[in-house]
C-alpha cells in the first residue's frame, strides 16, 4: 500500500452545490424521517416525502390566557396548516381517542404514553403530512417533550408566549367564548369587530380563580426545562402587547426556514466599520476561519514563493495588488480543508465591481453577505484618534480608550496610513465603488455599524442561520 497517498478532499465547488440546494437539509430530512416513522416500503415512502413541500411543523406554548389558541388559529388559516389541539384530539372517532376520553369524564389527566400514541396518530394523517401541522399547548412538560422527540415529533419552530401573571388572571377574567365558533375573546384585550358574534359571546366560568394560578404555578415550574428542550428552535415572545404586535413577530419567526450550510461569509464596509473586530468575534465564537485579505497578502508576501516575492513589489511600493494576484492567493486559501469543513468569513475583498464579480464567477460565493454601514464622520473618528504607544504596544484611542498619563500621551505614534487625508482617500474610494458592490448583492443584510460592537455582533449572528 502507498503510504503517499493523501486523504481525498472534497472540491470547494461541491460544498457550494450542496448549499445552493441545500442538500445537507434534504438529506437530513430523508434520514430523520426514515428512522422515525421505518416505513414498510422505503422508496415508495421517500417519493411520497419528496413530492411534498417542507412543511410547517409549529408548537405553540405558553400559560393559561396567554393567548395560544387565538394565535394557533390564525397561524393555521394563513398557512393552510392543521390545527392541533387537545380537544380535538379526543374528539376523534379513532380507539385511541375513545380511551383517552375515558379519562378525562372521570376528570383524569390522559396518561403521557396515551397521549403521546394520540398526537402520533393526528400527525402521520395526511393532511399532516402533505399540509403541516401547529400544535397548541402541547408539550406540557420536558416528560411530554422528550416523549414526543423519541416518538419522532420534531418541530421546526416552537413559539413560547410569555406574560406576567397578574396580565394572565386579568385575562383569565374577562374571557368570553364564541359558542358557534369555539373562538376566544375578551372583554379588554380582543373584542370582534362583528356586533352579532359580540352579542353571542358567552362567559364560561370552567375554572375557578385559585384553580386558574395553580395551573400557571405549575407551567412556571415546567416552562424552564421544557425550553431548554427546544433551544435551537425556540423564540419566546412577549404577549403582553397586542394581538397584532403578537401575531406578527410570530408568523415572520415561523415562516423563517433554518438549515445548517457552510458558512461562508463576505464581510463589506467602509474602513473604519468594525469589519475586522466582527469578524474576529465571529470566528472565535463559531469557528470559521477568519479571511483578512490584507493579512493574507502579506503573508504570501513572506513565504518566500514566486507570487509572494511579486505581491511584495506592490507591497512596498504602496501599489495595489492586481486582481488576478489577490484571486490566486484567495483561491488557495479559501481551498483548503478548514474553509470547507468549518466555513469562512472574508473581508478586505472585493473592494469593487470587478472583484465582486471575479469572486462571483469564482468557485468561492458567499453564502452569506453583510454590509456594515457607517457614516465617513464615525469612521475618521475611529480610525484617525488611534494611536500606538511604542514602548508598551498598547493601543489606544482619543475618545473610547485615552492614554493613562501625559506620560503616555506624549510618546503615543500614529500610522501614516492613519492620517485624516489617508482615510478621507480611503472613504472617497468606497463610497464610489459601494454601489456598484450592492448591485451584486442585492439580497445582503445591511446592518447599523454605529452602535456598540456587541449590538453588531447579535445583529450578525442572528441571521447566520437564517434562510
Amino acid at each position: 500500500m502507498d503510504d503517499s497517498v493523501g486523504p481525498l478532499r472534497i472540491p470547494p465547488q461541491m460544498s457550494a452545490y450542496a448549499d445552493k440546494h441545500n442538500l445537507f437539509h434534504l438529506l437530513q430530512r430523508m434520514l430523520t424521517s426514515l428512522l422515525t416513522d421505518k416505513p414498510e416500503d422505503p422508496i415508495s415512502y421517500l417519493i411520497r416525502l419528496l413530492q411534498t413541500t417542507d412543511v410547517p411543523k409549529i408548537m405553540l406554548l405558553g400559560p393559561p390566557a396567554v393567548g395560544k389558541h387565538s394565535v394557533a388559529k390564525k397561524l393555521s388559516a394563513e398557512l393552510g396548516v392543521v390545527h392541533v389541539t387537545t380537544d380535538s384530539l379526543l374528539d376523534d372517532q379513532s380507539e385511541l381517542s375513545t380511551q383517552a376520553r375515558e379519562y378525562t369524564l372521570t376528570q383524569q389527566e390522559v396518561p403521557a404514553e396515551l397521549l403521546i400514541q394520540l398526537i402520533k396518530q393526528r400527525l402521520n394523517g395526511a393532511d399532516c403530512f402533505s399540509q403541516g401541522w401547529v400544535m397548541e399547548g402541547i408539550p406540557q412538560n420536558y416528560l411530554q417533550g422528550l416523549m414526543l422527540q423519541q416518538a419522532g415529533v420534531c418541530p421546526k419552530h416552537v413559539v413560547l408566549l410569555e406574560a406576567p401573571d397578574d396580565v394572565l388572571v386579568e385575562r383569565a377574567r374577562g374571557r368570553m367564548v364564541d359558542p358557534q365558533t369555539g373562538d376566544i375573546y375578551h372583554q379588554s384585550f380582543l373584542w370582534p369587530a362583528d356586533d352579532a358574534v359580540a352579542e353571542r359571546l358567552e362567559k364560561r366560568e370552567d375554572l375557578t380563580e385559585e384553580q386558574r394560578l395553580a395551573e400557571v404555578r405549575r407551567y412556571r415550574c415546567e416552562v424552564t426545562t421544557l425550553a431548554a428542550a427546544y433551544q435551537d428552535v425556540l423564540k419566546v415572545v412577549n404577549s403582553d402587547q397586542p394581538i397584532t404586535d403578537v401575531y406578527q413577530q410570530v408568523v415572520t419567526f415561523v415562516k423563517t426556514r433554518r438549515y445548517y450550510r457552510t458558512p461562508r461569509v463576505l464581510l463589506l464596509g467602509p474602513p473604519g466599520s468594525g469589519k475586522s473586530h466582527q469578524a474576529r468575534q465571529l470566528s472565535n465564537k463559531y469557528k470559521m476561519v477568519d479571511v483578512s485579505c490584507s493579512q493574507l497578502l502579506r503573508a504570501a508576501a513572506a513565504d518566500g514563493s514566486a507570487v509572494g516575492a511579486e505581491i511584495q513589489s506592490y507591497l512596498v511600493a504602496d501599489q495595489p495588488v492586481p486582481d488576478s494576484l489577490v484571486l490566486k492567493v484567495l483561491d488557495e486559501r479559501l481551498s483548503r480543508l478548514d474553509c470547507a469543513s468549518r466555513g469562512w468569513i472574508l473581508h478586505g475583498f472585493p473592494k469593487d465591481l470587478e472583484q465582486g464579480k471575479s469572486l462571483e464567477e469564482s468557485q468561492h460565493q458567499p453564502n452569506r453577505v453583510y454590509f456594515l454601514e457607517v457614516t465617513d464622520d464615525v469612521c475618521l473618528d475611529r480610525i484617525t484618534l488611534k494611536a500606538t504607544d511604542p514602548v508598551t504596544g498598547e493601543r489606544y484611542h482619543a475618545l473610547t480608550r485615552p492614554a493613562p498619563n501625559s506620560e503616555v500621551q506624549k510618546r503615543l505614534k500614529t500610522r501614516p496610513q492613519d492620517s485624516v487625508p489617508r482615510v478621507t482617500l480611503k472613504l472617497k474610494v468606497y463610497r464610489r465603488h459601494a454601489a456598484g458592490l450592492r448591485s451584486i448583492y442585492p439580497d445582503a443584510v445591511h446592518i447599523e455599524g454605529d452602535q456598540d460592537f456587541q449590538s453588531v455582533f447579535e445583529a450578525l449572528e442572528s441571521r447566520l442561520t437564517a434562510d
